[in-house]
């Protein structure tokens, strides 16, 4: 196993790509990457790294900013519950820090498991890039590599499966860690395996005849890499269909925040329907805007956006689907809505919308 390790520590040093956090030991930026790159490509999660580099450099930043700046900064990345954690993770770390003498961020697995937001992989692979601690990472790309270099059949989704990928990981580090080629180094060789899958081993067209590890291939000479790895099963797709009615008054709109406990917590929207019609009184004067269809993980939406403006000559309070609203819609200018963090969806409309203000 260890030759293994070393031909992929030798692939990685040529052919790895120039990311701004591997130029780092800090935890903070580590971490930072590591939450934006979950379900996010690296060409798309660079961008946002940078910018929340530049908003928050300091963890201290990130826990004294307003929910909704950190919510209006992540807009259009998705699976907003990483922003969420994000900025109560930062705020736990405030409170961490008191305990630990000051000191900046946590960098060991121990301590980092505890974060909100953070489990085994994320932990795992901050410790090990800042301070490396020997611990394996394995994340999809792992899983991938280890699947079809030992031919595994048994499902990655499942506590079996996980238990023994984890026990293959840890078995392909480096047993001496501090050779003065880096050849011993926890966080390279973490970055290797990932580095791999990520290039070489991918899920469709894997560039069998380039990987560095090829001859020790199981499922390569079994024939089963496009087998590997397995899944035990999916999760069932659920469809929702979403009427939003945008009233515009002058120059203002009516709006409303998610609450708890559904997608898009804490973001703001348009006057939803869902399941059901823009309000009968209104279906003459509406403009069709947009219609979407929306690909969630588990939920395809199916949006329609409809406009209906007010008459300037009335208060927008006798209008009987305005004064029926449920008490959380409130009324802002166009230019107070653009600051406010929105799901993909709602943003794509609001580009259409510009026009009617």
């Amino acid at each position: 196993m260890n030759e293994i390790s070393y031909q992929i520590g030798l692939w990685y040093d040529q052919h790895r790509r120039d990311l701004p956090w591997r130029h780092t030991r800090d935890a903070y930026r580590i971490w930072l990457s590591e939450i934006i790159l979950q379900q996010t490509r690296v060409a798309q999660g660079m961008d946002y790294y940078e910018r929340f580099v530049a908003a928050y450099p300091r963890v201290d930043d990130l826990a004294a900013a307003p929910l909704d700046s950190v919510l209006k900064l992540w807009q259009g990345l998705g699976y907003y519950s990483r922003a969420r954690n994000l900025h109560a993770a930062a705020q736990q770390v405030m409170a961490w820090r008191k305990e630990h003498g000051g000191k900046e961020f946590p960098d060991t697995f121990a301590d980092l498991i505890g974060l909100k937001g953070v489990g085994r992989y994320t932990a795992a692979a901050i410790a090990s890039f800042a301070s490396e601690e020997r611990v394996a990472v394995v994340d999809g790309n792992v899983y991938r590599v280890l699947a079809r270099l030992f031919d595994i059949d048994t499902p990655i989704d499942t506590a079996q499966g996980q238990k023994l990928f984890q026990l293959l990981a840890d078995g392909l580090l480096p047993q001496t860690v501090g050779y003065d080629d880096g050849h011993g180094s926890s966080s390279r060789h973490n970055q290797a395996m990932m580095e791999l899958g990520a290039l070489l081993c991918t899920p469709a067209q894997p560039k069998c005849s380039e990987c560095p590890v090829g001859e020790h291939c199981l499922a390569r000479a079994a024939g089963t890499i496009g087998e590997r790895p397995v899944k035990q099963g999916r999760t069932r797709v659920r469809e929702r269909h979403f009427t939003y009615t945008i009233y515009i008054y002058k120059d203002m709109l009516w709006v409303h925040q998610r609450g708890a406990g559904d997608i898009w917590q804490g973001l703001w929207e348009f006057v939803l329907n869902e399941d059901g019609e823009i309000p009968a009184g209104m279906k003459d004067q509406a403009t069709l805007l947009l219609e979407r269809k929306h690909q969630l993980t588990h939920q395809t939406i199916y949006a329609t956006f409809h406009v209906v403006r007010l008459p300037d000559d009335k208060a927008p309070e006798t209008n009987a689907a305005i004064a029926t609203l449920p008490d959380d819609y409130r009324p802002m200018t166009w230019m107070e809505w653009q600051q406010l963090a929105v799901p993909r969806l709602i943003d794509e409309a609001n580009k259409r919308l510009s026009a009617w203000f």
